[in-house]
């Protein structure tokens, strides 16, 4: 068998399973779209970390949000704060990216804001393990900020994908799009 036919059958099967979006092949457009999605989560993550470390005013609120709550130390709020700011941005972009990527076939690549809340909505657990697995990492096996939330950004991936594929994106009798 010649080279060119190996090639073939590859790319034959390759788009067979994109066409069929098997399980497998889906995770992984998934994750290529996460991790496109987890450096917008980072950067904003960083960014907005140190704006609440350094803007006068930004420390004053976390500080004084820190006394009256009585929730956490100022740390921990500014850590929560900033996972916050960067998970509403990361959201926002990977339901766009998911819509038209991802699970195209099954939303017909349309953005709806119902399906955009419903993804928001499950995106809160998401979020939750995210912060959750920052703060542990963080303040109780005492990582370094930057790679507790690597570690969070993973933990949020199996949460999320696992309510995308399952609750968020599923196909509905008769209601998928096939392109």
């Amino acid at each position: 068998m010649t080279r060119a036919s190996h090639y073939g059958r590859a790319r034959a099967k390759l788009l067979a399973g994109w066409h069929n979006r098997a399980l497998g092949l889906k995770a992984i457009v998934f994750g290529l779209v996460g991790l496109v999605n987890a450096v917008v989560d980072y950067g904003v993550f960083l960014l907005a970390r140190a704006a609440l470390g350094r803007l006068p005013a930004a420390l004053s609120a976390v500080h004084s949000l820190a006394d009256v709550c009585h929730c956490g130390t100022a740390a921990s709020i500014s850590l929560v704060g900033a996972n916050t700011m960067s998970w509403i941005v990361a959201v926002s972009g990977s339901y766009i990216m998911n819509s038209s990527i991802t699970f195209a076939r099954e939303t017909g690549r349309k953005l709806r804001w119902r399906a955009y809340a419903a993804f928001v909505v499950s995106g809160i657990a998401g979020w939750l393990a995210n912060t959750a697995t920052l703060l542990v990492a963080a303040e109780v096996f005492l990582l370094p900020v930057w790679l507790a939330k690597i570690a969070a950004i993973l933990a949020s991936f199996l949460v999320n994908f696992s309510i995308s594929q399952f609750v968020v994106f599923r196909v509905r009798g008769g209601t998928s799009n096939r392109n």
